[in-house]
This record gives C-alpha cells, sequence and structure tokens, in this order.
C-alpha cells in the first residue's frame, strides 16, 4: 500500500524531448556468473530520452558509467518476453483487471545485472520507492506492466486509492501475491508501486548496509526483527543518505532520534499517522502490536546509541 496525495502523480509524462545525436548501446546479458542468461534478449540503451514512455534505468549496469541514467523505450520493452495476468487483489484497482508486461528478473537478466545479487528500486515520481530485494523478486515475481485491459498507459484506469491520479509511465504487480514471511505482527506485503519513472539496479549487500543497524546490539533478535520490517515498510519513503525514498522529507535518523525520544509517541505515529498530523500521507500500521513495535522502537535506536560518545 502508498500513499500519496493525488496531484503529485499528475505531472507524469512530461518530459522533454530527445536532441538530436542520440547515442545508443546495447545491454548484453549474459556472464560466467550468471550463465543461464547467455541466449535472453538484448536491450538497448540510450542516453538521452527519445519518448515520454522510455523508461529510465540505472545503477550497477555493465557499460554504463556509475552515476549515469540511461533509457529503454517502449518498444525495447516489448520485444521482451511477455507474460499476462488477471490481477484481482492489487489495491491499485476498484476491480479486476487483466496486465500484461515484463517480469523484474528478466528485465534484470536481459540489461546484464544478476537477479541473484540485486536490489531493485522502482523510483516513483514522488520520490517514493518500490523496493525489490532479490528474494521478494524470487518468492513473488513482480511484473512492470506495460499494458492494463490491452490499453498503454493513457488508456489505464486511475488510482483507487489516490483519486484522478494516473498511474503511469509504469507500475508494478504480480500475478496473485501471497506473502512469504511475517515478524511478529508484521506480514510480508505487496510492492504495488506506480507512476514508475525510473528503475535502479543496485547492489543488494552495498544498499542494505547503509540502513544496517549499528553498535553493540546490532545482533540482538530483537533488533534484526526491526530491521526487517524497517526494509520493507519504512525504506520505501525515508531515506538514509543516498538509499531509500524520500517521498516523506524525513530522513533515517530523525526516525531515530522520534523512536529514541519517545518511543510511546514513535509508536502512535506509527499505527496512525492521520490522529498525530492529518497532512501524514504515511500509511497507517494499525495491526503492529507493542512487541512489533519494540522491536522496531530497539533497531533505530541503535543509531543514536551508535553515535553516542
Amino acid at each position: 500500500m502508498r500513499k500519496v496525495l493525488a496531484g503529485a502523480l499528475l505531472v507524469c509524462g512530461m518530459f522533454s524531448s530527445v536532441a538530436d545525436g542520440n547515442q545508443q548501446v546495447t545491454a548484453t546479458p549474459g556472464s560466467k556468473d550468471n550463465p543461464k542468461d547467455n541466449g535472453a534478449p538484448r536491450v538497448a540503451l540510450h542516453e538521452n530520452r527519445g519518448s515520454e514512455l522510455d523508461l529510465a534505468v540505472a545503477g550497477d549496469l555493465p557499460g554504463v558509467p556509475r552515476g549515469s541514467i540511461r533509457y529503454v523505450s517502449r518498444e525495447e520493452l516489448l520485444k521482451l518476453p511477455q507474460v499476462t495476468y488477471l490481477v484481482s487483489d492489487d489495491a491499485n484497482f476498484k476491480s479486476a483487471v487483466e496486465i500484461s508486461g515484463v517480469l523484474l528478473e528478466e528485465l534484470s537478466s536481459a540489461l546484464g545485472t544478476s537477479p541473484a545479487s540485486t536490489f531493485l528500486v522502482a523510483v516513483c515520481a514522488d520520490q517514493y520507492h518500490g523496493n525489490f530485494p532479490s528474494e521478494y523478486v524470487r518468492e513473488h515475481h513482480p511484473v512492470l506492466v506495460l499494458r492494463i485491459n490491452g490499453q498503454p498507459p493513457k488508456g489505464w484506469p486511475k488510482n483507487a486509492e489516490a483519486a484522478g491520479a494516473f498511474m503511469g509511465p509504469y507500475l508494478i504487480s504480480h500475478a496473485k501475491f501471497t506473502p512469504s514471511f511475517r515478524v511478529f505482527a508484521h506480514q510480508d506485503e505487496a510492492q504495488i508501486p506506480w507512476g514508475v519513472e525510473r528503475l535502479e539496479f543496485r547492489d543488494e549487500r552495498k544498499t542494505l548496509a547503509a540502513i544496517a543497524p549499528r553498535g553493540l546490539h546490532a545482533g540482538d533478535a530483537n533488533v534484526q526483527a526491526g530491521y526487517r520490517i524497517a526494509q520493507q515498510n519504512c525504506f520505501r519513503c525515508h531515506n538514509m543518505g543516498e538509499d531509500g525514498g524520500r517521498q516523506s522529507g524525513q530522513p533515517w535518523l530523525v526516525l531515530a532520534a522520534w523512536a529514541a525520544a519517545s518511543p510511546e509517541h514513535f509508536a502512535s505515529y506509527v499505527r496512525n499517522p492521520q490522529a498525530n498530523n492529518p497532512n501524514s500521507q504515511m500509511a497507517a500500521s494499525p495491526k503492529y502490536d507493542d512487541v512489533t513495535m519494540k522491536a522496531l522502537t530497539d533497531y533505530f535506536s541503535t543509531f543514536i546509541a551508535a553515535g553516542k560518545p
């Protein structure tokens, strides 16, 4: 679930056109570390955007300088193997829809990255991040959606939770989502970002190290439980430096300070953000019981304890 002001996504599709002389490289999948991908399709990467429907890609991509962005055309994406599912459990839709698109592991392989070590980030127009660790991709097989009910983005339904919000140019969904883990009251949640403009293919170990617990208690079972919850439920809207979402405007160390200073208020906010701040866009977690909140509080508090002399 994601909560967002409807107007934030209406800017999707407003991109500048490509300049003359657009250069192109081709990602060639397959390596000694990922031999099964040697027969996968090749994907042309462009230095400049040629269409408002081009997908931006970045991160650890073979042949692409670090920090650079490249673009994949919708036509190139449609050349990749496609899957089609009737989806009835995606909260972004008011009723069942037919989705068609490319499996994220298929796209990852076609770009020459290894799905087994890639932390894939779907960056949305409002700086919400849909995070897809390798375990999640392996368990749930998320789909980069190219068509809904046979239609391109301009014909897609509006978002069911943010009235009137355009869900293109891309969104991510699943054939059917079945939770694969539970940590106390937190159950594995479907990652279904919409308004996706860019996919970033990052090193999973380095990305998660940014929010790994600190200090003497980092290995405690309760801290590790809170870390697992925070990876899925906090990292999408809150950032630690260059990693994590920025939709909330409140970085990781601010959360840590709140959790350490007032665990009761922190728990109240997580369970019902709008009761504490009517303007909050944060999704509520009313099912988080005291045990779950203690795990989150213990986890975030390690950042404060580690910073003390």
